[in-house]
């Protein structure tokens, strides 16, 4: 079972950007599989660890480029990527703290966020490359 499906309309319409992208996807349904197969506490955190660091791993080279491009929308991109990080660290102390974890809300989050982040953000910045 996967957390995100690729959607067509996750599609930038640059062909290495969403490859990418659906590389990205594919990882955190990864992680996703091997969560679901230890459903401990320690498993679902790391599952959680796994998707913000590698998540940030790929908005810190994207960012470089921008800077390295004088991206003239560098702020506005930068702070929608830090948004969705804030909103997985929320769902980790969540579940930390309060033994919730609510996949439908991860799901949503990172669903409807790489949708729109895709559709705008990225294509806006790649279309300025």
């Amino acid at each position: 079972m996967s957390l995100i499906e690729w959607k067509k309309e996750f599609e930038t319409g640059i062909p290495d950007v969403d490859v990418e992208h659906e590389a990205l996807i594919g990882l955190i349904n990864s992680l996703y599989d091997s969560m679901n197969s230890d459903r401990s506490k320690d498993s679902i955190l790391q599952f959680l660890g796994d998707i913000h660091t590698k998540t940030a791993a790929h908005f810190a080279l994207e960012e470089k480029i921008m800077r390295e491009e004088e991206y003239a929308h560098y702020g506005e991109h930068k702070n929608e990527h830090e948004q969705l990080l804030d909103d997985i660290n929320d769902i980790m102390d969540e579940y930390e703290f309060n033994d919730s974890f609510d996949e439908n809300k991860l799901k949503q989050v990172l669903a409807s966020w790489f949708s729109e982040h895709f559709k705008n953000q990225d294509a806006l910045f790649h279309k300025a490359l």
